[in-house]
């Protein structure tokens, strides 16, 4: 059977993959990518054939926006995925267990906080807004639920294995120092404050988060992108069990952890 796709079709295919992976080109400023992205949205048969393209890759089709372009995501067989271990030898010196489990719980705080309501991840116009303080106080009050979880057990400092995997993780970040300053004054990057920090940073390279402006180095909004993302990551038992625990809302409420898009602050 012939296909009814040309070997140009699959070009444009792969190119507007290629496109989407560059995650900080936006369609407004690249005209092909533009038209590749109108094609995408309005006829189906080169939107099937994008997605099946992805797929061979290890890629997923998360959803698509002319603000943000076409945003995928790498599954767990693909080669374009960012491995936590990865993740944490590039900020890290090493990057062992214990390191890749610490920057795991700081991106699942980082969700839950810039989303802190199931309406607020389900509305395509929220903006989310995020900061290195917050990030690091909600995962230092999660861990003081956790150990106060331990203690009514009646168990030992020693957690069990078959604990969740935050419960794994709580002694670990709360043994660690939010901060101190390195000899040419900035934060250590082996703090809790500078993992955070280097989270966020690495979620706007991504095209995730974007800097405010006019409120310091270390708060940042979300992006229609990140939101993509997060639906995705919401499904996950970690995710569930982090926001379950209750402490991200009182938390973040004084930070104003989001807004509506027409509500927040030009970037």
């Amino acid at each position: 059977m012939k296909s009814r796709f040309t070997d140009d079709d699959a070009e444009q295919a792969a190119q507007l993959l290629a496109f989407a992976m560059r995650p900080r080109l936006l369609p407004s400023r690249d005209n092909t990518y533009r038209a590749l992205l109108r094609r995408y949205r309005h006829d189906g048969a080169f939107r099937t054939l994008t997605g099946r393209i992805a797929a061979g890759l290890g890629l997923r089709v998360l959803g698509e926006h002319e603000d943000i372009g076409l945003a995928i995501a790498a599954t767990g067989s693909s080669p374009f995925e960012t491995r936590m271990e990865t993740y944490a030898r590039r900020t890290q010196k090493e990057g062992g267990y214990a390191e890749r489990f610490l920057h795991g719980i700081i991106h699942l705080a980082v969700a839950a906080v810039s989303f802190p309501r199931p309406d607020d991840l389900a509305e395509d116009e929220y903006v989310g807004r995020v900061s290195v303080d917050v990030v690091d106080a909600v995962v230092r009050e999660a861990c003081d639920r956790l150990r106060e979880k331990a203690a009514s057990r009646e168990e030992s400092a020693d957690v069990p294995s078959d604990a969740p995997e935050l419960e794994l993780a709580w002694h670990a970040y709360a043994n660690r120092p939010e901060t101190f300053p390195t000899k040419d004054k900035r934060r250590a990057m082996n703090t809790t404050k500078g993992m955070v920090a280097r989270a966020l940073n690495f979620l706007a390279e991504q095209g995730f988060l974007t800097p405010m402006k006019n409120a310091g180095d270390d708060v940042f909004q979300t992006t229609r992108r990140y939101q993509l993302q997060v639906r995705e990551l919401a499904a996950t038992s970690a995710f569930e069990e982090l926001v379950a625990m209750g402490v991200v809302l009182p938390i973040a409420a004084p930070a104003r952890p989001g807004t509506r898009a027409e509500d927040s602050e030009d970037v």
